[in-house]
C-alpha cells in the first residue's frame, strides 16, 4: 500500500530554547523564507515559527519555558534517533563560508564523498547538525 503523499516534501520540527538564535541561523544566514509565527498548537505553549526550505516546511518551535533536556551530543554517531538532516544545494562552498563568517561551527568542511557528490555539515545554535549536499548525479 505505502504512503500516499499529498506533497513532495516534508515538514520538520526543530525544538529550540533560543528562538532568536535559531531564526538568525535558519532565516537570516541560510535564507529560509519566514512564512508566519503563531502560538504553538495543541496547548503545548510557546511559539512556532514556520520557514520554507524549498517546498519543505521547517517548524522552529520555541517553548514558553526553556527545556532542560537536550539531545545527546556527538553528532551522527553520538546516539540513535534523528541526528542530522540534509539540504541539497548548488552553492555548497558559498553557504558554508556564510555560516563560518556568521560564527557557526562547520563540523565537516566541504569535501567530496564520492565522484560528483560533495557534502559539508554545519551545527546550528542548539547543536543540531545540518548537512549540505551538492550532487551532479
Amino acid at each position: 500500500m505505502g504512503v500516499k503523499l499529498k506533497k513532495d516534501s516534508i515538514d520538520l520540527g526543530i525544538v529550540v530554547n533560543d528562538g532568536e538564535a535559531a531564526l538568525k541561523f535558519y532565516r537570516d544566514t541560510l535564507g529560509f523564507e519566514h512564512v508566519q509565527s503563531n502560538p504553538m498548537p495543541g496547548g503545548g505553549g510557546g511559539t512556532m515559527h514556520r520557514l520554507l526550505c524549498g517546498t519543505s516546511l521547517i517548524k522552529v518551535v520555541v517553548p514558553e519555558s526553556p527545556i532542560g533536556t537536550t539531545a545527546a551530543p556527538g553528532g551522527i554517531m553520538g546516539a540513535t534517533g534523528y541526528r542530522y538532516w540534509t539540504i541539497s544545494v548548488s552553492n555548497l562552498e558559498e553557504i558554508v563560508q556564510a555560516c563560518a563568517d556568521a560564527g557557526y561551527k562547520v563540523v565537516v568542511q566541504p569535501r567530496e564523498i564520492r565522484e560528483n557528490v560533495s557534502i559539508a555539515i554545519v551545527e546550528d545554535p542548539e547543536g543540531n547538525w545540518v548537512e549540505f549536499l551538492d550532487s551532479n548525479e
